[in-house]
């Protein structure tokens, strides 16, 4: 019996991009910056890849600065290299579970900032 099990909490390094597919599915990445014990070590980034109505989530919630828990496991993506020929790959956490952390308050601070209404959550609402 084999375990992939990932679980990281962390801020979203950058708000998500999405692609919508022909066939109604959606997929969401971005990478995510987790801190270190120690306030002097660099954070760990990790790219996540998202699917389904958890995608759409962190499409419509999540943006740059978000504080996020995420659940998922670890897969290799392996492509070759169109201008080299050599064989690349990068680890992805894909999501099974996404939580968001951050305060309404937060939500609205970072969106804010950046222009947007704060995610349109009324203080009832939950995203999914």
């Amino acid at each position: 019996m084999g375990v992939n099990s990932v679980t990281l909490v962390g801020r979203a390094g950058r708000d998500p991009e999405v692609r919508y597919f022909e066939s109604g599915s959606v997929v969401a990445n971005l990478t995510l910056a987790v801190n270190r014990r120690s306030r002097d070590d660099e954070p760990d980034w990790f790219n996540l890849e998202i699917w389904g109505k958890q995608a759409q989530v962190a499409a419509d919630y999540v943006r740059k600065g978000s504080l996020l828990g995420i659940i998922g496991s670890l897969k290799l993506d392996r492509w070759t290299d169109r201008s080299s020929g050599e064989e690349r790959s990068k680890p992805v956490v894909r999501v099974e579970r996404l939580e968001l952390l951050g305060s309404r308050r937060d939500t609205e601070q970072s969106a804010g900032a950046m222009g947007g209404d704060g995610g349109g959550l009324g203080d009832d609402e939950v995203p999914f």
